[in-house]
């Protein structure tokens, strides 16, 4: 600390010592120059205009005031000087506290370094490296509430997939009371499946607030893989249905993976229902399940214009949506994909989307077993 304003010590006292210097020069030219020899007369005139007295009653004045204590006078007359150049030093070193001001006004910008004068080097130090912590701080806040924004439509946008197969399966017992008894069971318990994920997701939405998506605790187990994908499956139909497409599985009824159950439903239903909004109606999707090198890839595979190279891998970014024409009606927020990646690479996983002669292609990979 000491030694970060030496600088700014050193010019003051150098200042203080021209200051003294000046004062005691300034006094002994005046001296010299003027006064010597002609000091006398000048208060002995001046007196004797002043006071209208004569020349001895002056000169007798001036010998006992003034003669006498002339080296008082002039002690006083330099400590006046001196002052009255000490207050014109000091008024120059008080910038030095306006620039300190402008210095504290640049924390609150945003870009550029504070800059002082080198005596003041350890002053801009410090005020930069402020200016740092809250800049970093203020970037660390705004990362902070765009996370928890981002998990907050994340969720939103999970919510709306049981939500839709609710909606679906009710409107298609409305639309049918003819439907078999036995069908008719079906619809209803899935539909209540369904509200039952959708209450599960609700509750979770009261959470959203503690956690973000790096904190979300993974609960592993080996799952029935070729199970799950035909639960999807089922669960899509009414979706299926309003656009014409089917789903063609093609899997080993005994293959499984690693991983937590929710998570991965939620990555296979995000991956599919982007398959079926941008599938041409009528077309068939293909999802292929397999083993390969201890992880389990599931490529889901359907018909529909070609994505552009460039665009292949900002199609998972967050919000990203493909131009209008190809996405027109979907309603989509852009987050599927990117909550699918995210899970993925959760569990040690990959993603990637393929795209060529109109046919898209997204390939999963994730561990079969435990790490």
């Amino acid at each position: 600390m000491r030694s970060g304003y030496s600088h700014l010590r050193l010019k003051i006292l150098w200042g203080l010592v021209r200051t003294a210097a000046v004062a005691i020069l300034g006094i002994y030219y005046i001296y010299e120059l003027i006064w010597f020899g002609r000091g006398g007369d000048w208060t002995v005139a001046i007196l004797q205009s002043v006071c209208k007295i004569d020349y001895d009653a002056a000169r007798s004045i001036y010998q006992q005031v003034f003669r006498n204590h002339a080296t008082l006078i002039w002690m006083v007359s330099v400590s006046i000087l001196f002052f009255w150049l000490l207050r014109i030093m000091l008024n120059g070193f008080t910038k030095y506290f306006d620039q300190v001001n402008r210095g504290i006004h640049a924390l609150l910008q945003e870009d550029g370094e504070i800059r002082l004068p080198e005596e003041l080097h350890a002053t801009e130090q410090k005020l930069n490296a402020v200016k740092r912590s809250l800049n970093q701080r203020t970037l660390e806040a705004k990362l902070a509430e765009q996370r928890k924004n981002e998990l907050v439509m994340y969720l939103a946008h999970d919510i709306r997939t049981p939500l839709t197969s609710v909606i679906g399966y009710l409107n298609l017992l409305k639309e049918a009371p003819d439907l078999p008894e036995r069908q008719r069971e079906n619809y209803v318990h899935i539909s209540l499946e369904k509200a039952y994920r959708l209450e599960k997701m609700v509750n979770e939405f009261f959470e959203i607030t503690r956690y973000n998506l790096q904190q979300i605790t993974l609960h592993r187990e080996t799952i029935d893989l070729y199970y799950m994908l035909v639960q999807l499956t089922d669960e899509i139909s009414p979706l299926l249905s309003k656009r014409k497409n089917t789903v063609e599985l093609r899997a080993d009824e005994n293959l499984t993976v690693f991983g937590d159950p929710d998570r991965l439903a939620r990555v296979f239903q995000n991956v599919l229902r982007n398959a079926v909004s941008y599938s041409f109606p009528d077309t068939a999707i293909v999802i292929t399940a397999r083993e390969d090198g201890g992880a389990a890839e599931i490529v889901f595979e359907n018909e529909g214009y070609t994505i552009q190279k460039e665009k292949l891998q900002d199609i998972f970014e967050k919000f990203y949506r493909l131009d209008e024409g190809r996405n027109s009606g979907t309603g989509g927020s852009g987050l599927g994909l990117a909550v699918a990646r995210e899970i993925v690479a959760m569990h040690g996983g990959s993603i990637r989307a393929e795209s060529a002669d109109n046919r898209i292609s997204f390939v999963i990979r994730i561990p079969a077993e435990e790490g």
